[in-house]
């Protein structure tokens, strides 16, 4: 009897025995070696917060900030990760003119080079004789959310700041004292407001491993010379300063899960360089079948590439998308190979790709994921 047991134990070892548990989502793997793996359930998710109140019409500035993070949880709903940027596009639209070959970067990337420290004691709002530059006080809030549910960053404590502090009177900083020794003392409603989006991303992507893993965050802008166009005295002109996003969670090298949206804000402006911001909508995933490229099929068979009788809604296509390159590197996503269409969009060649419906033009989408691939840290 002993023996028979023995054996049943080699037998069992021999084969990966698994054990899941129902409360928090980990399964643990024993492999024929002996070794022990614990793969824990997880969601990325991102949110994206857009302000185009610094347009101003008296200094000629059409301006859209956007403020983007990306959140990874755990089966609790506890933060294990984030990742935070910003994109701050600008314009002088004096006379009625648009740069259509104006380029921008991010906040992160503009790392030193946005000068928040060089303010020095104007900007001290936590009395330690130091500012720190935006990234490192981007970094700091990533830190100090991890850990918490989007409840507990939502009921963050927060405080104004009286006419004592010259030019940032009536900013709205952190009142925790951790954050605030931590250096972050900027404006912190539109971080707050992105992480919470983050978290109750509907449209996240839900991912198993057992791997140490990165994530990244990244954002591209550039000005739509399609879409933009100059004022003249008899009519108003457009800028549309759009932005693609993506996060992505990295193991081993590879891509887990990853997930892309889009803005396509615009601003009126006239020849005196007045600007009138349109009212913003949402991003494309956030918009889903209001963004109405579903009914593009009425429009012929230019908007069925792949001849399937269908188009799909925008973030229908964006979720295949990021389906589908689960399992790449980032170098692999950025050289997707891609074929032009009759209307001159670059489109994917990619047999099952092409299958799931993923028919937009994607050369923005993998620039972006690429980037976000590698931007995680």
């Amino acid at each position: 009897m002993k023996k028979f047991f023995a054996i049943l134990l080699c037998v069992v070892m021999v084969f990966a025995v698994v054990a899941c548990d129902t409360n928090t989502n980990e399964e643990t793997t024993v492999d024929p070696n002996g070794n022990t793996t614990i793969e824990a359930e997880y969601k990325l998710g991102m949110g994206i917060v857009v302000d185009m109140s610094s347009s101003d019409s008296k200094k000629t500035n059409a301006q859209v900030d956007a403020t983007v993070a990306t959140v990874v949880l755990d089966a609790e709903g506890k933060i294990v990760a984030c990742r935070i940027d910003a994109v701050q596009n600008k314009m002088n639209v004096a006379g009625g003119a648009v740069d259509t070959a104006a380029t921008f970067q991010t906040k992160m990337e503009k790392g030193n080079d946005y000068h928040m420290a060089d303010w020095g004691a104007e900007q001290d709002n936590n009395g330690d004789g130091k500012v720190l530059e935006w990234y490192d006080q981007a970094k700091a809030f990533e830190a100090w959310v991890v850990g918490k549910t989007a409840a507990e960053v939502q009921a963050m404590p927060t405080q104004t700041l009286g006419e004592e502090f010259g030019s940032t009177a009536g900013y709205v900083i952190s009142a925790d004292a951790d954050l605030l020794a931590a250096g972050c003392t900027i404006q912190v409603g539109d971080f707050v407001d992105a992480v919470v989006k983050a978290c109750n991303d509907e449209q996240g992507m839900t991912f198993t491993t057992a791997s140490e893993f990165t994530l990244g965050v990244a954002a591209t802008s550039f000005v739509d010379a399609k879409d933009s166009k100059a004022a003249t005295a008899t009519e108003n002109g457009i800028v549309a300063m759009y932005s693609d996003f993506a996060a992505s969670v990295v193991a081993d090298g590879v891509i887990i899960a990853t997930l892309n949206d889009a803005i396509q804000p615009k601003i009126a402006i006239t020849a005196k360089g007045e600007c009138t911001p349109a009212e913003f909508e949402g991003t494309k995933r956030e918009r889903m079948e209001g963004y109405n490229m579903a009914p593009a099929i009425n429009y012929g068979p230019n908007y069925d590439p792949n001849n399937d009788g269908k188009v799909l809604e925008w973030y229908v296509q964006s979720e295949a998308f990021s389906n589908h390159v689960v399992g790449m590197t980032a170098a692999e996503v950025a050289n997707m190979e891609t074929s032009v269409n009759s209307l001159g969009y670059q489109m994917t060649t990619d047999a099952d790709l092409l299958a799931a419906g993923c028919t937009i033009q994607i050369t923005a989408i993998k620039a972006v994921v690429a980037k976000s691939a590698n931007n995680a840290r």
